[in-house]
């Protein structure tokens, strides 16, 4: 059957329909059109369109501009990121991995090891912390009191290649105080765990000791894991203490904000 010619001049040919090749798209219109999608769609799906976008989607400069859009600022202007897409996504993702670690939920989420003398209780602060929106600590008493969390990686968005191929900071965290009127024991011990729940890396120092009539105040501890190689998948973080005079009640440590951040090596 012959078609007729006003309906054969409707039809077009492949070759006269408009392709990607054929758009001419400036750069810089591209690039902000990047910055207005989300993030995980330029990775995944605009960097695979073809090689003009591959280029903006892997370009330093792209990332940049969206950390400084988004407020994912440097906190030492004098270091600068070698890879801005990684440092973004760092940032993006970056939270407290501990669950309740203000003791605003009694002691959810934490699994007690722990529970000697009177037990484990939840107080108001006695001395106001650095930060003032935290009113509530987790205190100890005459026996040892130890409590743990147990992170899944994989479960909180860190998958296994991630893990092994970045190796990103890993920065624990955690705030103690003693009572001023007795004397008392801190310990913390962290691990980073494979797989099988093996440790690959320990953070353990030696337990802290307070005195009598000590000044009370909040005292931080830090550490950062580094260079520890490939196959971590979970995270244990444990501590806890009790008093040294043997008081019957709450006068052992206080412990509060504890946390746990995966992390920027140029922001820990």
């Amino acid at each position: 059957m012959q078609l007729r010619s006003d309906h054969a001049a409707s039809i077009q040919t492949p070759s006269a329909v408009p392709t990607m090749s054929k758009i001419s798209v400036p750069l810089e219109v591209l690039e902000e059109i990047f910055l207005n999608l989300p993030p995980q769609q330029v990775v995944q799906i605009c960097r695979l369109v073809c090689r003009q976008w591959k280029d903006i989607a892997d370009s330093q400069s792209l990332w940049r501009d969206r950390c400084r859009r988004e407020g994912h600022h440097l906190r030492n202007a004098s270091k600068v990121p070698k890879d801005w897409r990684l440092f973004y996504f760092l940032c993006k993702k970056r939270r407290n991995l501990l669950k309740n670690p203000w003791a605003e939920d009694q002691m959810r989420g934490w699994q007690i090891l722990e529970n000697n003398g009177d037990r484990w209780k939840v107080e108001c602060v006695m001395v106001a912390h650095p930060n003032e929106t935290i009113k509530n600590s987790f205190v100890t008493s005459y026996g040892m009191c130890r409590k743990s969390q147990l992170i899944d990686l994989e479960s909180e968005g860190y998958k296994a290649s991630f893990m092994d191929h970045l190796q990103p900071d890993i920065k624990i965290s955690d705030w103690y105080a003693p009572r001023w009127d007795c004397g008392c024991q801190y310990k913390i011990h962290v691990e980073l765990l494979n797989q099988r729940k093996k440790p690959i890396q320990i953070f353990s120092p030696e337990e802290i000791y307070f005195e009598q009539w000590n000044d009370g105040k909040w005292n931080q501890i830090t550490h950062v894991f580094q260079n520890y190689g490939p196959g971590v998948r979970y995270i244990r973080f444990i501590h806890g203490g009790k008093d040294t005079q043997f008081w019957a009640g709450w006068y052992g440590i206080r412990l509060t904000d504890s946390c746990v951040e995966i992390c920027p090596a140029i922001d820990t």
